[in-house]
């Protein structure tokens, strides 16, 4: 499970002020300008002196400015998103928002793109929020000051593409790096005993998933219906148009489909393979994964990288079919409870869920790639399933529904509970191991500002001159 690096107390302070920073990146920007010119706002008052100051540019960082009202707005927006201010202060900001200025000007230097596609993505999924919180498009619009939506949606798309290329530089960085078990060993021993973290209630969780059989001729009205959709496309319709309409990915319908990926973007076997078989402007015939049938359009082709655009649509399930999969479900169970077969060697043999079922059912944490899940940093949705389960007690069928509509039934079952205990290096390897990694990296990260700093022209002006930054932007 992922570790916050703040419990690692004294072992490295700026590594959590940084991550704790990070969370902020895409909104803390958005005060941020490209110079154009030389920019001198009106006067405002300080509230904490009450004295008059002047807004200008307080930093430069190669094609990039800083004014002070940046580092305002920065508290205002980790505010409004519910982080804590009270340990940051104006300095560190400061120092944060150089930071995100070398990563985006150093990302132009390495000819790093961010198309006009990903912005306008970005753009509706990030609008979609703020409206979710403000109330409307119009209360947005006056939040940020400007006089109508047209202003307010070139700003913003200024301040989205400076956001990607900072988090594009700087997960180039952090991708390169990668560390051996003999690294992990010795990081853990330069952990005094005092200053090991501790792990909370983890579980290891196995499940059966029995899924509606859906009729041959309910798959040919999908397929039927794509094969509609690309002759209308092929005939002038927009694709990113239909798969705003009728797409049932929720997690690329708002932004038209779009994707961009390469061979090693985790997504499913039958979707890279297609995607990387087609040229450039082409669209696939409907094909099955197990999330439904898509198709496919491939806009752009630089390198080993793509840029596409994807409808899913997925079968109806009968309800003659989900009632048949219920009864399936719950004679599995029976024969579990009645000793016939283990739940290890039902969900080998009887499970539909293929991703599971050869290791017996055990789930994978997404997010640790180990088979340990936190009790207390569950989904909330996974937590009331499995928290009040006893080892090896297994759990009433549940109908779950994912995001993209499939309907689907499940057991679950505890096969392990670790309980609350002090880091140790054999059992908590894989999170030791990203505990080290992450610590080289923020090296790595360090290295990379000392290098970059030297031949990038950057000024600071005025008291910030004061400040104690964690990097050497004074150039001192």
């Amino acid at each position: 499970m992922p570790i916050n690096i703040i419990q690692m107390k004294s072992i490295n302070n700026r590594i959590a002020l940084t991550f704790f920073l990070l969370l902020f990146t895409s909104v803390i920007t958005s005060a941020q300008e490209i110079i154009k010119d030389s920019v001198i706002a009106p006067a405002k008052k300080i509230q904490s002196t009450g004295k008059l100051k002047i807004d200008g540019v307080i930093a430069t960082v190669g094609d990039y400015i800083v004014l002070d009202s940046d580092i305002d707005k920065s508290f205002l927006e980790i505010s409004t998103q519910g982080g804590s201010v009270n340990d940051i202060s104006r300095c560190q900001m400061l120092g944060k928002l150089l930071e995100d200025k070398l990563y985006a000007h150093q990302a132009i230097q390495d000819s790093i793109v961010v198309t006009d596609s990903e912005v306008k993505g970005m753009m509706e999924d990030r609008l979609n929020y703020m409206i979710e919180k403000i109330g409307s498009l119009e209360k947005v619009v006056q939040y940020y000051k400007k006089d109508s939506e047209e202003e307010f949606r070139t700003y913003f798309s200024d301040i989205l593409k400076e956001g990607k290329l900072s988090s594009e530089m700087r997960n180039k960085i952090v991708e390169a790096v990668e560390i051996t078990p003999e690294e992990v060993r010795n990081y853990f021993k330069t952990i005094p005993k005092a200053d090991l973290p501790t792990f909370g209630v983890e579980l290891e969780v196995a499940q059966i998933v029995v899924t509606p059989k859906i009729s041959a001729e309910d798959k040919q009205k999908v397929i039927d219906r794509l094969n509609g959709f690309k002759k209308e496309i092929e005939e002038g319709s927009s694709f990113s148009t239909k798969a705003v309409l009728y797409s049932q990915d929720p997690g690329s319908r708002s932004n038209g489909g779009y994707y961009k990926m390469n061979r090693k973007t985790p997504f499913v076997k039958e979707f890279k393979e297609v995607a990387f078989s087609l040229e450039e402007g082409e669209i696939s015939a409907p094909f099955e994964t197990d999330f439904g049938y898509h198709i496919i359009y491939v806009e752009k082709i630089k390198g080993q990288e793509i840029e596409l655009r994807h409808i899913l649509l997925s079968p109806t399930i009968t309800e003659t079919a989900l009632d048949e999969a219920k009864e399936k479900i719950i004679l599995i169970k029976k024969r579990i409870e009645d000793k016939e077969i283990t739940f290890a060697e039902a969900a080998r043999t009887l499970s539909d869920e293929k991703e599971t079922r050869a290791n017996g059912g055990a789930l994978i944490n997404p997010q640790t790639q180990d088979t340990r899940f936190e009790l207390t940093k569950m989904d909330p949705t996974f937590y009331s399933q499995v928290s009040n389960l006893k080892a090896n007690q297994v759990s009433v069928p549940i109908l779950d529904q994912g995001e993209e509509g499939k309907k689907k039934f499940k057991l679950i079952t505890v096969t392990n509970r670790i309980d609350e205990h002090t880091a140790d290096y054999a059992k908590d390897y894989i999170k030791i191991k990203e505990l080290a990694l992450k610590n080289k990296q923020i090296t790595a990260i360090g290295k990379w500002f000392n290098e970059k700093i030297k031949e990038t022209y950057i000024k600071i002006i005025g008291e910030y001159r004061d400040c104690d930054f964690a990097n050497n932007w004074l150039k001192k």
